[in-house]
């Protein structure tokens, strides 16, 4: 068999090699790790991991691309499992607020934070959204992730608007290196016109749009804010519940600010992940470890609101839940599409180990976009999604933060990216 891409001599071949399940416990620190590493790809698949020299039936021809691994740490591609991709404008005049001890409610409450997305994204064409979400989607790429997660719920009530931000995720899927999965996120925050009769909104949801997002095939999931004068631990699970019957899986906004108890809803009804969980209580943390609920935790959210507050990922992890970590990329509460930033974060602030770490990002993350049997892991035929690190090691990655180290990335057997200094 002839390969189209070899990367050999690696000093530290991380393949996260394992069952092709979220890892929990500490199968968070089985990272699967190759000194004097060899990788092999073919077409869009990876064809040989394993140590020394590549076993004669595979061969290196003319055409086969040649890389050199020495002094590089290879991981699987990065998965960013939770972002809000397309969105139209920007908030920065936001900063002066929050620097004055606004919270992320009280500029919701007057009016700000996702409100003023909604009229931006509105605003904007299709064209311009979708060369504001490719433009971030390049910068993902050259961090080194290679699949990511774009919510909708800048529409809102204006349904038109949801299905256009659903439209430009798909048709970025179809034509940028990076894979993008899409979740429908209607529920959002309660339109400022619905404020004092929530209910009809729900309804709106439930009966208009859920049918419509699952039949036109827009989304693989179905979200919802669950929080504090958003929407109630009732009106999440009416919501999901009907997503589920119209076949979406169900993710939620968990216990992001305060402990609502949404991540025992999660557990409840079994939600694929319960995403931020700053605020999660114990018994909410025990429900999902029983019931194998996927923890996606945003420490970059955290930082950026100037809580202080940070998700327990070390008793989760001791607990036995499995853990992903994602940016949350978005214009309010988290403008950043550095992954690895979030990475150093996830070390610095949540207290996780490297190994954890880049099993969150990559293993894990394909977990909670249910793709954890093609991608997350360098194992023969899996997809040959690829990140070759400018790094010694792991650890070096995640102490030398806020620089990219990304040498190049390998996107379905294609070289997407090669940084320019090297």
């Amino acid at each position: 068999m002839k390969a189209d891409i070899v990367i050999k001599s690696i000093d530290n071949l991380i393949t996260l090699k394992g069952p092709n399940r979220a890892r929990k416990g500490n199968e968070m620190k089985e990272i699967g790790l190759i000194k004097n590493g060899i990788l092999a790809t073919k077409e869009d698949k990876i064809i040989y991991v394993g140590e020394g020299e590549l076993p004669p039936e595979i061969e290196i021809t003319e055409e086969t691309i040649v890389i050199d691994g020495k002094g590089k740490t290879i991981t699987p591609g990065l998965v960013d499992s939770h972002t809000h991709l397309v969105h139209g404008g920007s908030r920065e005049n936001e900063l002066a607020m929050k620097l004055k001890g606004a919270k992320y409610l009280d500029i919701l409450e007057a009016g700000g934070g996702i409100h003023s997305t909604m009229k931006a994204t509105r605003k904007a064409s299709f064209d311009e959204l979708y060369e504001k979400a490719k433009k971030s989607l390049d910068v993902m790429l050259s961090f080194g992730v290679t699949t990511v997660e774009a919510k909708s719920g800048y529409g809102i009530e204006d349904f038109d608007t949801e299905i256009k931000q659903m439209e430009v995720a798909k048709k970025l899927n179809d034509e940028h290196h990076v894979d993008v999965v899409s979740t429908f996120m209607g529920a959002h925050a309660i339109p400022i016109e619905y404020k004092d009769e929530p209910r009809k909104f729900i309804d709106i949801i439930i009966n208009e749009m859920i049918p419509e997002v699952a039949e036109r095939q827009l989304a693989k999931f179905c979200d919802v804010f669950c929080e504090k004068g958003v929407f109630s631990i009732e009106e999440s699970k009416e919501i999901l519940e009907a997503g589920i019957k119209h076949g979406l899986l169900p993710k939620i906004h968990a216990d992001e600010i305060e402990p609502l108890g949404g991540a025992e809803l999660a557990a409840q009804i079994g939600c694929v992940s319960a995403d931020h969980l700053v605020a999660a209580s114990e018994k909410g943390i025990e429900m999902m470890a029983e019931k194998g609920i996927l923890a996606n935790l945003l420490p970059g959210t955290s930082f950026n609101l100037q809580s202080g507050k940070y998700a327990p990922a070390r008793k989760m992890i001791e607990r036995g839940v499995a853990v992903a970590l994602s940016t949350d990329y978005n214009p309010g509460s988290c403008p950043t599409e550095n992954m690895q930033l979030i990475m150093s974060f996830a070390s610095l602030l949540l207290k996780m180990t490297p190994e954890e770490v880049i099993t969150a990002v990559t293993i894990n993350g394909a977990a909670s976009l249910k793709l954890e049997d093609k991608i997350g892991s360098l194992e023969v035929g899996k997809k040959a999604d690829i990140v070759v690190f400018d790094a010694p090691n792991l650890e070096y990655i995640i102490y030398h933060f806020g620089i990219n180290h990304t040498d190049r990335v390998i996107k379905n057997g294609k070289q997407a990216f090669v940084n320019s200094r090297t």
